[in-house]
């Protein structure tokens, strides 16, 4: 009982709070410059509490709120049905559970007359969406909003077109290889009809890269290719964006686009050396073969895209 008394001892004579590297300890509360004033003061009454400013909060300007911004937010299928619709335009519509599909930028998913694929397609993404989201599984649906949300006309339409120009000096397609054996036949079987066609098609003939310096080509054929994408409508700009960036190739992309390749054989065309390299060394499971479908998704997608029916 005297140990347990010599134990709780301290505890009840403490009378006030304790001051240790400019902090109050105990029962009062105070900042570090104000210390002095509250050193064993024993009185409760004499507490001084800070209290700060309230700060108002702020809403920041974002998105519009539409379905496809909301399926992105939550991962989740929230709605039950799926059509399709035809507008007094003539132009087709998505629906989910009978509200119109919209672009992250808030616009409709409206679908040319002449795309009537099209909006099957997208129809179709979003009816085989489970539980959860698979926003890999909407290629469709987001190259129909990239096309819709900017790609008309306008600043971000001149921003794409200059940026596309920028892939025509580190095209896949201009960094030929003396070896392996392998390589050098791949190249000729897929590269080779490529710079053939645009000399037929366009007049054009690409410099390729030599040793380790970038190829560099004439404002003459800037211009004419630049030319090429200036021509093409929002649908087609889009469809040729994503075949750049999945190819790395701005002639595969063009081909695909103007239909001189489909889309299996512009994906064996961007994957040559990598192709090369599986003959030789063999495959990586799980890295190899996911980049391949990676890539033939996306350049199905914008096969897709450009078929008129």
């Amino acid at each position: 009982m005297t140990s347990l008394a010599r134990y709780l001892r301290p505890l009840v004579i403490q009378r006030g709070p304790l001051v240790k590297s400019g902090l109050v300890i105990g029962t009062t509360l105070a900042s570090s410059s104000s210390t002095s004033a509250y050193r064993r003061t024993g009185e409760i009454g004499r507490r001084n509490y800070n209290s700060t400013p309230v700060v108002a909060a702020t809403v920041q300007d974002g998105p519009a709120l539409t379905q496809t911004n909301r399926a992105e937010v939550t991962l989740r299928r929230f709605w039950k049905t799926v059509h399709i619709k035809q507008d007094e335009s003539g132009q087709f519509q998505i629906t989910l559970d009978q509200r119109a599909l919209k672009t992250p930028g808030g616009a409709k998913l409206s679908i040319p007359t002449q795309r009537r694929l099209l909006a099957l397609l997208i129809a179709n993404e979003w009816e085989n969406q489970d539980e959860v989201l698979k926003q890999h599984a909407l290629p469709v649906t987001s190259l129909a909003s990239r096309a819709i949300d900017g790609l008309g006309e306008g600043a971000i339409r001149s921003g794409v077109i200059d940026q596309m120009m920028k892939y025509l000096d580190t095209d896949t397609i201009l960094y030929h290889s003396d070896t392996p054996p392998t390589l050098v036949k791949m190249q000729k079987q897929h590269w080779d009809p490529l710079f053939s066609w645009l000399l037929e098609e366009y007049n054009v003939t690409l410099n390729p890269a030599e040793g380790f310096s970038s190829p560099k080509q004439s404002e003459e054929v800037k211009s004419k290719l630049k030319n090429v994408l200036e021509e093409m409508d929002g649908w087609e700009l889009a469809a040729f964006e994503r075949a750049a960036y999945a190819s790395k190739s701005f002639v595969i992309a063009l081909a695909l686009c103007k239909g001189k390749l489909s889309a299996n054989e512009a994906a064996d065309a961007s994957h040559v050396e990598v192709r090369s390299q599986i003959e030789k060394w063999g495959e990586v499971e799980d890295t190899h073969d996911v980049d391949y479908q990676d890539i033939r998704r996306a350049l199905g997608s914008v096969a897709c895209t450009l078929i008129k029916a």
